[in-house]
Order: structure tokens, then sequence, then C-alpha cells
């Protein structure tokens, strides 16, 4: 390409002495780039003249087309100087769906308000699938969570702690034990409880059958949005993770568990091992480290 520059201005200069000047280069160092370019081709550029050089009709049929490619890499480095320095580009980052009840959102605004030229798209899912998309190149960056005994795969991944989350206890904002700084998971073993499955064991609700009682599930619901719903109406109590527990609504009561009986999950980002990180991805890490200590 650096040929073809030097052959567009001497064209458009008629003189290897003024296309020299401007490019920095001697009349010897363009006249043997000349040389060079018209022995890869086979053909001459140039008629030297007595003062100056002039087109010949190879180096008249080959202008346009240098000069095509020479914009197009011009426009193709300004893409990239783009990319670079966050005029544009993508972020492509997937959560699990708690840390999408406040965490992503925040770090997310924030980022969009520093780089409103970057375009961003959210993928819910579950960690484990979040991984997969990691995997095929679907996504750049994954916030995924696990509790203690369940490790990820740290030869495919680099995994990064991002927050510890603790789960905590959703009772009616009417409940005898709502105003309590902290409990314990037996004084709660006469209750109903709601949870997404029936098997306590593939659920929060595990950690009851850890504190010695097996819980009593009067409805079996998926959706945060649902549970929370149930439980502000007086039909049971629930375990939510603190991350989906700053988008509660207000009419329940959250209540923090005895430390011997609180699962915690390990949040962390993922990302592919040995894959560059988009210049998106690495300003983006900032904002979401912020929102985390905040939450």
């Amino acid at each position: 390409m650096a040929w073809l520059n030097v052959f567009r201005t001497t064209a458009r200069l008629g003189s290897f002495t003024a296309a020299g000047e401007q490019l920095g280069f001697t009349q010897s160092a363009i006249s043997r780039q000349i040389a060079a370019l018209e022995a890869e081709f086979g053909v001459q550029l140039f008629d030297r003249l007595a003062r100056g050089v002039r087109l010949t009709e190879h180096g008249r049929t080959l202008l346009p087309h240098a000069e095509a490619l020479l914009d197009r890499l011009d426009g193709t480095r300004r893409e990239l100087a783009a990319l670079t320095d966050l005029d544009l580009g993508r972020l492509r980052v997937g959560a699990f769906d708690s840390a999408n009840a406040a965490l992503l959102p925040a770090a997310l605004a924030a980022f969009r308000s520093a780089h409103p030229g970057v375009g961003i798209s959210l993928t819910e899912g579950l960690s484990a699938d979040l991984l997969d998309r990691l995997r095929d190149g679907s996504l750049d960056l994954a916030v995924v969570a696990a509790y203690p005994g369940h490790p990820y795969d740290t030869e495919l991944f680099e995994l990064r702690p991002l927050v510890e989350d603790p789960v905590l206890v959703a009772l009616p904002a009417g409940h005898p034990l709502a105003g309590r700084d902290r409990l314990r998971l037996a004084e709660l073993a006469g209750e109903d409880w709601i949870a997404a499955s029936r098997h306590p064991g593939s659920t929060l609700l595990a950690a009851c059958v850890r504190s010695g009682f097996q819980p009593r599930i009067a409805y079996e619901v998926a959706a945060w949005t649902a549970k929370l719903g149930l439980v502000a109406a007086g039909f049971g109590a629930t375990l939510i993770p603190a991350l989906a527990a700053r988008a509660a609504r207000p009419d329940i009561a959250l209540v923090p568990l005895h430390p011997e009986d609180t699962p915690v999950r390990t949040v962390r980002t993922a990302a592919l091992r040995g894959r560059s990180a988009p210049p998106a991805v690495t300003a983006f890490l900032p904002h979401l480290t912020a929102a985390a200590a905040r939450t």
C-alpha cells in the first residue's frame, strides 16, 4: 500500500522530486519505489521526461484503482481507531436473571453514558448457558454465579470474582418475624414456602434441609416477580439472593439469615481464555466493578 501512495502522490504532482518532498523521501527513493511497482505489475507507469514525469496509459488505468484502495484503507484505519476510542463498536454481555435486576442495568447505564456510540446487547440465561455462548463466540463477557462445590472450567474460561451474593429470607410484611435483624432457618420450619421446584435439593431451599427440616413447598413458581408477589400476599416465605432483592417490592420484609444458615454464591465475570478482549469489554469492566461495590 505504501507503493500505491507513492504512485498516487507522484501522479498528482507530476514529479519524483515534488512527491519526495511531500512524503519525506529523497528523489532517488521515490524513483526506486516506482520502479519496484512497475516491476511488480510488469508495465511502465510513468514516462520520464526532461522536467518531471507523466502517466502512461497503464498508469492512467492504475490510478483510479490505487485511489480506491487507498481510500478504503483510510476508511478502515478510521474505523479501527473508532473501535479503539470507543466511538463505535459493540458490547455483548450476558448475565443470570438476578444480576439483571439491578447490577447489570446500573453498570450498563454508566457505560452507555460514557460511550454512547457503542451498541449494547444483553443476554439473560443460566450461567452454564452463558458459558456456552462465550465458547461459541456469541458473547464477549458473561456474569455468572455458583455456590461452593460447583466449580467452573478455569482452563477454558478466565474467571474473576466480582461480588459475594448472600441469600436472604423474604417474608410478608406483617409476619411476626419480619422485624428481626437476623433469623435461623430452623425458626421457619413450620412455614409454607415458595420455590422454583418441589424438590428442595435443586433450589435454594436445600439450605433448609441442611438446617434439619424438610421445607413444605406450597407454591411452585419460577420467576422472582411471581415468588415475591405470593410472599407479599401472605402465601409463604421464599429465599432470595441479595442481588435480586435490590429490585424487591416494598411490601415484603427481607431478613438476613444467620451466617451458618446463609448460602453465599460467588458472582464472577467470565471470558474465554486466550481470546483478546474487545475494547468495549475492557472499558465496561470498571463500570461493572463499581456497580458491584455498591450492592
